[in-house]
């Protein structure tokens, strides 16, 4: 078990859970973050670049774990240069410091991107089947999914180098229920056609946070990548009948009932015990 956790990003959407839940469970936490906000709630915050290793080794001080979620989350607002430079580096300065330090315990934000469903440049890009595995063979056309290929692909090095434990979680969408998933899932409604790059899927902040932490628990040496989203879809119609609709030439490898979320997450549950707690009906 983790003593003290080194959370990066942690003044983003996830990482602000995560350290509300690590308070929760009485583990200290030490923040990484561009800039201070003033009101984390981390034993340590360290301002600066994730991918400069002197701030990286100054925000490690006495960490036992890492969740690093620091990233530019999309391809769209940054060059594609700055994305792909930035995610990479930060990921691999983030692990090799760490590893160096004696950390054994990792956590790498890894994303649904990966897949390259979201941003592939095709008009109507279709899975290879359903559900969705770790296995499948990714579209990756951006430097966003691009970057993130290259993270898992640290992750697995880094694993081998230091003799860590390192987990790369594929999210989903992610958001609060009142900030941003009710909003989403009712654009969703109204034109479903708008969420099938993402298979409808999503995953509260809460459960993004407990996944996170319930991964640093997997004993290591080793990498895995996994996929975490909720049971369910967003959206009040058939995952079956929407595959049809709009994945029409996509393989169901095995029914899917009702609103069941087109993804596979065995390995979650298999590895650290993860499902999604809170859905949007509840």
């Amino acid at each position: 078990m983790v003593t003290r956790v080194l959370v990066t990003g942690a003044a983003g959407r996830i990482g602000r859970a995560v350290l509300a839940l690590l308070a929760e469970r009485s583990v200290d936490a030490n923040a990484l973050v561009l800039e201070d906000p003033g009101d984390l709630t981390a034993r340590l915050v360290v301002a600066g670049d994730a991918a400069d290793p002197a701030t990286v080794r100054a925000a490690l001080d006495g960490a036992d774990g890492v969740i690093h979620l620091a990233a530019i989350p999309t391809p769209e607002r940054n060059s594609a240069q700055e994305v792909f430079a930035t995610n990479t580096l930060t990921t691999f300065t983030v692990l090799e410091e760490a590893g160096s330090a004696g950390v054994r315990h990792a956590v790498v934000a890894s994303s649904w991107g990966i897949t390259g469903l979201p941003w592939t440049a095709q008009p109507s890009p279709h899975p290879a089947y359903v559900p969705v595995d770790e296995a499948m063979e990714s579209q990756v056309a951006d430097a966003y999914g691009l970057s993130k290929q290259v993270d898992e692909l640290t992750a697995a090095t880094m694993a081998r180098r230091h003799a860590m434990s390192v987990i790369s979680l594929r999210y989903p969408f992610v958001g609060g229920f009142d900030e941003r998933l009710r909003a989403h899932a009712a654009r969703l409604t109204a034109e479903p056609a708008a969420g099938a790059r993402d298979l409808w899927t999503y995953l509260e902040v809460r459960d993004a946070a407990r996944a996170a932490l319930q991964a640093l628990g997997v004993p290591g040496p080793g990498a895995h990548a996994v996929h975490v989203c909720a049971p369910e879809t967003l959206v009040p119609f058939a995952t079956e009948e929407l595959m049809r609709r709009y994945h029409p030439t996509t393989p169901l490898l095995r029914p899917l009932p009702g609103r069941t979320a087109p993804v596979d997450t065995t390995a979650a549950v298999r590895l650290f015990g993860f499902t999604a707690e809170h859905l949007l009906d509840d």
